[in-house]
């Protein structure tokens, strides 16, 4: 994970909470350097969203162990059931293949097709991927591609207001639309978003009644 985090609804005190993990340093033992822009991407998700009323936490460099128990506290019901919140978490790179975009006319279902990791998501989860399964997300010392557009989408109107898998769809259009890499093996390599969820009502990152 580079960077991950959670929006969530408490019914205890009205007030919402996004909890932000930020790793640009790996542990030496795996062979990734240190990631660029991962400390723009956190101020810049923590300037936003703190513009839209959640309190912020950020979390740096946590090891694997840390921010799965991490997340277990997060996920944990407040005294009554989980259905009181919903949590929702954006990760990035998944692999290192390219993706080199492609034009369809249609689309057939796979045989192949397993929902095996649709099923490892919690209930009243959703889980926002920068990419598919096995691909590479883009980074840049700027932001990346997709935490500076999901920013870029939640300052604009007529967004903010959008039910969250709304929102996700918009973002994963943004992405795979606008975005192109330029110069080198790069050159015409696209990144294409990949949202999970199994969200069992409405959410509605900036409403005052944020779960329906």
């Amino acid at each position: 994970m580079l960077l991950g985090g959670g929006l969530r609804e408490s019914r205890v005190g009205g007030s919402n909470r996004a909890v932000l993990v930020s790793v640009a340093q790996f542990d030496p033992g795996v062979r990734l350097g240190r990631r660029p822009g991962a400390q723009r991407d956190t101020k810049k998700l923590h300037r936003t969203l703190s513009k839209l009323g959640f309190r912020v936490e950020i979390h740096s460099d946590l090891s694997g162990d840390q921010i799965y128990q991490l997340f277990l506290e997060e996920t944990e019901p407040e005294g009554s059931s989980l259905a009181e919140h919903v949590s929702c978490e954006y990760e990035a790179c998944r692999g290192g293949a390219l993706d080199d975009g492609v034009e369809v006319d249609s689309v057939t279902d796979s045989s192949e097709c397993s929902f095996t990791q649709h099923l490892s998501v919690p209930i009243d989860t959703a889980v926002m991927y920068a990419t598919a399964p096995g691909y590479g997300a883009f980074m840049h010392p700027l932001g990346s591609v997709f935490l500076q557009t999901f920013c870029r989408l939640l300052q604009e109107e007529g967004n903010r207001e959008l039910e969250l898998t709304r929102l996700m769809t918009r973002l994963s259009h943004s992405v795979a639309f606008t975005f192109q890499a330029k110069g080198g093996a790069l050159a015409g390599k696209k990144e294409m978003p990949c949202f999970l969820t199994r969200l069992t009502r409405e959410v509605f990152p900036k409403s005052k009644d944020a779960i329906k």
